[in-house]
């Protein structure tokens, strides 16, 4: 699933592009209108949008929010292989197509999604998504203090409250491994055994690594590219992540992989050691 980084790059991307640019007609294949979830009809969710004018785009967590000039919130979440791609209208479709927005300018962006879950929603108030997300770890308030808080007394490992969206927004899988690692916190450390010194070092890994993966364009791993439909390269630097069975790049130990959280989980035994009490 394209995480902080991936979304980010595509904003960036996109940015530039899209602004300022009017809605000519949205196109979205029958067997595809589950991507409205539920919110709107097809005939609504063009009567809101054509005629529009895309105002800003930004990000929260791992959704992309356009905003209109009528006022309306388009909220698109890519899931595990969506992917939104900024195309001339003559260019053919992409693979797995499977909708489109066409602007008067001649552009089109095209909407691709093997797996056919991720969603477009329509509102006028972005809190309604706001509230369901806690603060991202490039934000201030992703501090020292609000970490203590949330693992106070938490007997919960610390891979899965990373990957909870209502604690920590657009951190996924990958990225909680990679930052785990830098900060020598083993996954299945008990939440609230980790020291204020540990907290420190996983706040700082977790803003590094996102940072660095940005630079990067994101991870391509299965079908994430950007918004002129790339690949990024984010994926050839991991340190753990999906290197299993190979040895670690500090210590030379074999990276190991288990389950949590229902999730393949990638560490060096070595480098992050289980911990009785707490992580120095």
């Amino acid at each position: 699933m394209p995480e902080l980084p991936e979304v980010e790059t595509i904003r960036r991307g996109l940015s530039p592009l899209i602004i300022g640019e009017v809605i000519k007609d949205v196109f979205i294949e029958k067997d595809t209108l589950g991507l409205l979830a539920g919110s709107l009809s097809l005939d609504d969710f063009k009567n809101t949008f054509i005629g529009s004018q895309i105002e800003e785009i930004s990000r929260h967590g791992k959704y992309l929010v356009f905003s209109l000039n009528n006022g309306f919130l388009w909220i698109v979440h890519l899931r595990m292989t969506g992917q939104i791609v900024w195309t001339a209208a003559e260019d053919p479709p992409l693979n797995y197509q499977r909708a489109y927005i066409s602007f008067e300018s001649g552009y089109d962006l095209r909407w691709a999604d093997l797996r056919k879950f991720g969603t477009w929603q329509i509102t006028t108030d972005i809190l309604e998504l706001q509230k369901k997300l806690g603060p991202e770890p490039l934000d201030a308030e992703f501090s020292v203090a609000y970490l203590r808080q949330l693992i106070k007394n938490r007997t919960t490992p610390i891979k899965s409250l990373l990957l909870d969206q209502h604690f920590v927004a657009g951190l996924g899988n990958i990225y909680v491994d990679e930052a785990l690692y830098q900060a020598r916190i083993r996954p299945d450390t008990p939440s609230g055994q980790l020291s204020t010194r540990a907290i420190t070092k996983l706040r700082e890994s977790c803003y590094s690594v996102l940072e660095r993966a940005i630079e990067y364009g994101g991870a391509s791993f299965s079908d994430y590219v950007d918004a002129y439909g790339d690949e990024g390269a984010a994926h050839m630097h991991v340190q753990v992540f999906r290197r299993d069975g190979k040895a670690c790049y500090r210590c030379g130990t074999i990276i190991q992989k288990i389950r949590l959280a229902g999730r393949g989980t990638h560490f060096c035994p070595k480098c992050q050691r289980a911990s009785r009490r707490h992580v120095s």
